[in-house]
């Protein structure tokens, strides 16, 4: 592989990597307002998390707040 072959290579793998940080913030956006959406019309947080594929901290990490008491 020639120097130049690298650097083009290595620049598009960086538009390419920017391109899927891209696409991941718009859908964890997504995810959270359809979480926050769930909440407020009374789905419990542990099916919110099944139906997302989150853990049920890591949904409470997605909505940026933590766990009440039960």
């Amino acid at each position: 592989m020639t120097e130049n072959e690298a650097l083009r290579g290595l620049r598009q793998s960086a538009k390419r990597r920017e391109k899927a940080d891209k696409v991941r913030r718009e859908a964890t956006d997504e995810l959270r307002r359809f979480a926050t959406e769930a909440k407020a019309a009374g789905v419990s947080m542990s099916q919110i998390a099944r139906e997302a594929g989150l853990s049920r901290q890591g949904l409470y990490d997605l909505l940026g707040g933590r766990p009440q008491p039960s």
